[in-house]
């Protein structure tokens, strides 16, 4: 039976890294899959991961009907095994509500990835419509690491290499930015709501007032 599959996790725990992992082990089979991204990092149109991996996808558009297109591609003489959704949580509740009419009455299996809370702890819309429809929900198995080692259960937006609470719920950024721009980090539950992140700490940590030094 088909199934629309929700993956999910933090930010860096390999969430595009399996959705290609997915659309080649498919590929390799002989299944043709239509792969949708949005605001991936790599820019539009592009489906990247953190190690390198890049493939061509469909940029879904804030109007865009997923369905529709899917619809329009099989009538056409298309052919659509499958479908890959990656960067889910930035769909709109319609698209995710189409993403399940794909499953239902088109009988295309669909493998949605995306981080579940934003920067704030908050629910990404998209990502509670998943958590809502989904036949079956995957937590990702490897596990981001907080600064201090632990393992990372939240999402911080950062500016200047301070977290930050406030401010539009989508902003696209890498965990890889120089320290003056606007990123992402993963903290565990205890960093988050200090707001401690790697360069708070790092500063605290060479603070004379925190980690005083004496010479023999």
């Amino acid at each position: 039976m088909p199934e629309l599959v929700f993956f999910s996790g933090t930010m860096d725990c390999g969430k595009s890294t399996l959705a290609l992992q997915i659309g080649h082990n498919r590929s390799a089979r002989g299944l043709q899959g239509v792969i949708f991204t949005r605001d991936d990092r790599a820019g539009e149109g592009k489906l990247s991961s953190r190690l390198g991996l890049v493939t061509e996808a469909v940029e879904v558009s804030e109007s865009m009907d997923v369905y529709g297109y899917l619809v329009d591609q099989l009538s056409t003489g298309g052919r659509v095994d499958y479908v890959i959704v990656d960067e889910a949580q930035f769909l709109a509740l319609e698209q995710i509500d189409q993403l399940a009419r794909v499953v239902d009455d088109l009988g295309l299996d669909v493998f949605a990835f995306g981080i579940t809370t934003d920067f704030r702890t908050k629910l990404f819309p998209g990502s509670q419509r998943l958590i809502e429809l989904a036949d079956r929900i995957e937590a990702l198995q490897v596990e981001a690491l907080c600064w201090c080692g632990a393992r990372a259960t939240h999402n911080a937006r950062t500016l200047g290499g301070e977290m930050v609470v406030e401010g539009a719920q989508v902003v696209v950024g890498d965990v890889n930015h120089p320290v003056e721009d606007t990123g992402y980090e993963v903290l565990c539950r205890r960093h988050h709501l200090r707001r401690m992140t790697a360069a708070s700490a790092r500063a605290g940590a060479l603070s004379p007032d925190v980690l005083p030094v004496t010479q023999a």
